[in-house]
């Protein structure tokens, strides 16, 4: 989106009054002037950052007030803080994917994180100190960082070139400058201001293993993205996706037992396939246990002249679903996401000026299909639906609910404190009792795994307390007792391994766990 029309956004928008009618009146006439989509919220902050750095625009607290309520960035607890990684071959030459000289291979120049990314040369020190910046600017708490790693299939990156990179992530989030071993700088982290409390990267299936895994441990990683885009094997084939659908079922057995939250980003509307085909993949998902994601990314496919398949469009072999049929479809696939999942998002942050035709155009779409739900009758019932956010109330009725399911050769348990309805969610916790081992580390043998504990709401500084947030209220130790009980009582195993994020070990060591390897144990 041309920053200019942003620019006199801002500098409009700071001449009066801040109301959320007026911006919202100023949002419609400037998306109509412009022909473009409304303003996102990363846009906002990097158009008035600009204009402050520049000396085009004076310090203004009411609108960082404004800007901070629009956004949702501390909204779920933590900030998170996504980073690219240099341009550099990619091993799969799937139909539907950008290729964009001077990007990473499947995103685009004009995509916000994109642009930060080569305003910094790609460096991952000063990607993170400048978003960092921009953040506390705009009133954002940052003691609580998930910091995401994209651009490309990571593991394919040299090894080198890996270290290197989350070497520079924790130097930068500990405000530091000079280059140490990855153990030194994770060690400082633990009490640095800005806490790195969860790192994910995007791979492929074919491109993890068991070696792959424990080095992923080493730079501190706990979760990953897998690129599954389908789960049908002809249509994997026909984008030439370049792996199967067993690869998929081993890398996420793998990854579980070995502790990871696992996400998986799936695509709509991919050459070959239709509207039915993609509901029952779903469907499958969600009902076959050698799947059964943790996260979810839901991303139609954005049909953008970078990509393969602009030829077959072209040729007429292939055609964008519409706005109507999207937003049909994703009610559908919400109906079915069960409370353990967590809907990342539904959408890429492609500019609509890249794409072409569909419904992938509308940046809103997660609105649209939400509002459409809500006058429907029907509520999703996905984890970041039903996060906290600001609701919380300290005399309000909460708590403990727990929901088993088989997953991956496993045993799950998704623990949860929410309301007595399950409408409001403050806190999670999953635990996993493996039924095999596959030997990633001799640390885990004979444990039950935490693989993810998370406290919803806005983000509070470490050691505030509030009456009017979810986090600091003794949720996650109630959980993480919890967890115990059950590992012990139910399945006798005598040991807790805690894929712990390097910023928060501080919290387990208080529950009695103690760094072994690259996990928080405890003996049971």
């Amino acid at each position: 989106m041309p920053n200019e029309f942003i620019e006199q956004f801002i500098i409009e928008l700071a001449s009066d009054e801040l109301t959320k009618k007026r911006f919202d009146k100023l949002q419609r006439q400037y998306a109509k002037s412009s022909k473009l989509s409304f303003f996102t919220n990363d846009d906002l902050l990097l158009a008035y950052q600009s204009l402050l750095s520049r000396q085009l625009l004076k310090v203004n607290t009411e609108m960082e007030k404004f800007l901070t309520l629009k956004s949702t960035r501390s909204n779920s607890g933590i900030v998170v803080v996504s980073v690219l990684t240099k341009p550099y071959d990619c091993p799969g030459k799937c139909i539907y994917c950008p290729t964009q000289a001077g990007a990473p291979k499947s995103y685009l120049s004009e995509e916000p994180a994109v642009m930060r990314a080569i305003t910094c040369d790609y460096d991952p020190f000063r990607q993170v100190t400048s978003r960092l910046r921009a953040l506390n600017a705009v009133g954002h708490t940052t003691d609580k960082v998930n910091i995401r790693i994209i651009g490309g299939t990571w593991s394919a990156y040299p090894r080198h070139y890996q270290d290197w990179f989350v070497r520079r992530l924790f130097t930068g989030a500990n405000s530091e400058t000079k280059d140490e071993k990855l153990t030194i700088l994770q060690k400082k982290n633990e009490t640095a201001k800005h806490r790195i409390v969860e790192i994910s990267v995007e791979t492929r299936q074919d491109h993890i293993d068991l070696a792959e895994i424990r080095h992923l441990r080493k730079l501190g990683v706990t979760k990953v993205e897998l690129g599954v885009q389908n789960i049908y094997d002809d249509i994997l084939k026909m984008n030439n996706r370049g792996n199967d659908t067993a690869s998929t079922v081993l890398v996420t057995k793998l990854l579980k037992n070995a502790g990871f939250k696992v996400s998986y980003q799936v695509m709509l509307n991919l050459y070959g396939t239709d509207i039915e085909q993609d509901l029952q993949m779903f469907r499958e998902l969600f009902s076959n246990p050698d799947f059964k994601p943790d996260h979810l990314k839901i991303y139609p496919l954005a049909l953008v002249k970078e990509a393969a398949i602009y030829e077959l469009y072209l040729q007429k072999k292939f055609q964008p679903y519409s706005e109507e049929q999207l937003i049909k479809l994703l009610k559908e696939i919400k109906k079915l996401v069960p409370r353990y999942c967590r809907i990342e998002r539904v959408i890429r942050d492609i500019p609509a000026n890249y794409i072409v035709e569909g419904g992938a155009k509308v940046s809103n779409l997660r609105q649209k299909v939400l509002l459409e739900m809500q006058n429907e009758g029907m509520a999703c019932q996905c984890i970041r639906c039903r996060e906290i956010k600001s609701d919380f109330e300290k005399d309000g009725k909460y708590s403990i609910f727990r929901e088993d399911y088989e997953a991956s050769n496993g045993r799950e348990i998704f623990l949860s404190v929410a309301s007595e309805d399950q409408s409001r969610l403050c806190s999670m916790l999953r635990l996993r009792i493996p039924y095999d081992q596959d030997e990633s580390t001799t640390t885990l043998r004979n444990s039950a795994l935490v693989r993810e504990m998370h406290t919803y709401g806005p983000q509070l500084r470490i050691g505030e307390k509030s009456d009017l947030a979810a986090q600091h209220q003794g949720f996650g130790t109630k959980l993480l007792q919890a967890a115990e009980q059950i590992a012990r009582d139910e399945f006798g195993v005598k040991g807790m391994a805690v894929i712990s994020g390097v910023g928060v070990r501080g919290f387990f060591a208080k529950n009695g766990y103690e760094l072994n390897d690259t996990y928080m144990i405890k003996l049971l």
